[in-house]
């Protein structure tokens, strides 16, 4: 007999060789009915896998993320179909999953349009109600390769793939290699819930000198309404593009001339620098020094650090008088450099060295993306040098300053990942553990939910990386903590201890917002442009309703002004309605009409940015409410 463990611990008995769809039918009809595959201690399988001997086991459904991961995954199938059965010349390459959905490179000699996204749907509709079976297939190596002769990208696929066996699913007299798992049948998806959204053009392994292929990507979700809401998401970041918002506001631009690096422009550092003061007064509340090093140092230091053999080709590089040097990628050497620059005692510690570093990085041409990649970025960036026994204090107090930071901004939603040993890192095994193990217990202490993104750290230590959730719900991973035993070593970083005797200090590299350009990015797609009181590069506008007023409005501008408000008087001799429409278009947060009624009482009519009513206050309220507002970091401009 199976001896089955649940999620919620419960332990059911079935024969062994009992199939995960009767596990499924065991625990309840109604779950047997929308299960689309399962788990197997920890494995993701077929609902036609046998189990036998103490398992344990869940049941996926397409409430679950991996339930709908797998619906992709097997939508990627379909759509595969889809296009060989409309194309019979097309040879498949490979078809992941992606956030949100899925894609597939295609060999194609035709161009694949968007105009012929709808005959593709359709031939997925036909597909899906045909309710065909998945059916696994499993080969060994050379069987595989048989089977695949004649077909040079499944070729290379499985002579790429690990293992001694491989498997293929075959729906109908479809058939493709993949390892799985998948829904049992296409009926099980929403013909409802699927669509093909774009196309675009990627070389075979990512490679330049390979073949260009044509990649068909598409979104799957579990129904309808799901469906729905998605595209509504994806019309409403298309509204929030920061490079169009940017240029719409006079924010930022770039240049053929520099590609990859923005230029802001003066109403862009308004929000640029509003960003720096707030964080420079909460690291100041956080016991920060502030610090600032060369962005050009000798190619040496790099190799003495790890990034010469870990990241040399994200960087860039200058000869001066015949001497190497490295443009700087990252800003911890000269940490370690300022730090080596005076003696230490255990009494100092812990030092805490922030840094708005600017570094370079190469990107691609094709992954540039506006102020969210690019190849010249400002960092946030500190590093703590502490003993080993305050590790676990120190790393609360910087997701406490993280908590702090990302509220202030109206990022209350995030998660956390734990990101352990990559392949490429220096530094022993057992000290991977301990530092790991020394950012379990912090996250742990602080009772957060986190998640383990195995081989995933830096190539000198694990880190702790936080994802905020924007008002689309879309995740942008910004800051990260990450605990470092070895480059102190390699830098021979020494403190005296109470004992008299030397000892190596430990490092903590950490970012908060990252790179300053793409949380700028990011803010602008988040507010869609309409920034809180306290960023908005325009707070006020006054408006008056004729040139009979134009000289209470310049009065209002200059107490305004005298206040420390940015504001700017609009004396166009357009009619009021024009103006407000244009200064709501401007993104302006209040509106300040000034007319013959507001002159004779000291008073102003606000308009705020959204609204179509107006609140009569008189001019030393508003300025004492706006301070509040500044003040508090409030979000909304209502009062």
């Amino acid at each position: 007999m199976a001896q089955v463990r649940l999620p919620d611990g419960t332990i059911i008995n079935a024969p062994d060789g009992t199939t995960v769809q009767g596990i499924a039918e065991q625990i309840g009809s109604g779950l047997a009915r929308v299960a689309i595959a399962g788990e197997v201690d920890g494995v993701r399988v077929d609902l036609s896998t046998a189990v036998s001997g103490e398992v344990a086991v869940k049941i996926i459904t397409a409430k679950n993320e991996e339930g709908l991961e797998i619906i992709r995954h097997s939508c990627g199938h379909i759509m595969a179909e889809a296009i060989c059965s409309i194309w019979p010349e097309a040879k498949l390459v490979y078809g992941p999953t992606v956030r949100d959905g899925f894609y597939y490179d295609i060999d194609l000699g035709e161009a694949i349009t968007p105009e012929d996204f709808a005959k593709i749907e359709a031939k997925m509709v036909e597909i899906i109600k045909a309710d065909k079976p998945f059916a696994r297939i499993e080969l060994g190596r050379q069987e595989a390769l048989g089977r695949v002769s004649g077909s040079v990208y499944k070729t290379d696929n499985i002579e790429r793939a690990e293992g001694d066996v491989l498997s293929f699913y075959c729906q109908g007299d479809f058939e493709d290699l993949c390892r799985g798992p998948h829904v049992p049948s296409t009926g099980k998806i929403d013909h409802k819930a699927v669509k093909i959204m774009s196309v675009a053009g990627a070389y075979w392994h990512g490679d330049a000198s390979k073949q260009m292929l044509q990649r068909v990507y598409g979104t799957a979700w579990a129904n309808k309404k799901e469906l729905k809401a998605y595209l509504f998401r994806i019309e409403e970041a298309k509204k929030r593009d920061h490079r169009v918002l940017g240029k719409q506001m006079d924010l930022f631009s770039f240049h053929k001339e520099g590609p990859g690096f923005a230029f802001l422009h003066p109403k862009g550092m308004v929000i640029w620098n509003e960003v720096i003061d707030y964080w420079r007064s909460v690291h100041t509340k956080y016991d920060y020094g502030e610090i600032k090093t060369p962005i050009i140092l000798d190619q040496g230091l790099w190799k003495k650090s790890g990034h010469w053999d870990n990241y040399k080709e994200n960087m860039y590089f200058t000869t001066v008088d015949d001497v190497d040097y490295a443009i700087k990628p990252m800003n911890c050497p000269g940490g370690l450099l300022v730090y080596k620059a005076n003696k230490h005692s255990y009494r100092e510690f812990p030092i805490r060295m922030a840094e708005l570093g600017l570094v370079h990085r190469y990107e691609s041409s094709g992954q540039l993306h506006g102020l969210v990649r690019v190849r010249q970025f400002t960092q946030d960036d500190a590093h703590i040098f502490c003993k080993p026994d305050q590790i676990e204090s120190e790393i609360i107090g910087v997701i406490e300053l993280v908590q702090e930071l990302y509220s202030a901004f109206g990022f209350k939603d995030y998660h956390i990942e734990l990101s352990t040993m990559p392949e490429k890192r220096i530094g022993s095994d057992e000290i991977w553990e301990t530092a790991t193990a020394a950012l379990r217990a912090a996250l742990e202490r602080k009772g957060l939910e986190f998640q383990i993104n195995e081989g995933d750290g830096a190539f000198y230590g694990p880190k702790i990386d936080f994802h905020i959730e924007d008002c689309l719900q879309r995740s942008w991973q910004l800051g990260t903590i990450q605990l470092d035993f070895s480059m102190p070593e390699r830098f021979e970083l020494v403190y005296t201890d109470k004992d008299n005797t030397e000892k190596t200090p430990v490092m903590i590299h950490r970012a908060i917002l990252g790179s300053l350009e793409r949380f700028m990015g990011i803010l602008i797609e988040h507010f869609g442009g309409n920034m809180p009181l306290w960023l908005a590069p325009e707070q006020m506008r006054v408006l008056p309703i004729s040139d009979k007023t134009a000289d209470y409005a310049d009065v209002i501008y200059n107490k305004l002004r005298d206040a420390g408000m940015r504001c700017t008087v609009d004396c166009s001799p357009e009619k009021i309605g024009a103006k407000i429409a244009k200064a709501h278009g401007d993104k302006v947060g209040y509106m300040l009409v000034a007319g013959p009624q507001e002159a004779e009482n000291g008073t102003v009519s606000v308009r705020m940015r959204g609204s179509k009513e107006s609140k009569t206050v008189k001019i030393d309220e508003l300025i004492a409410i706006a301070k509040g507002k500044i003040a508090d970091k409030a979000l909304e401009l209502e009062f």
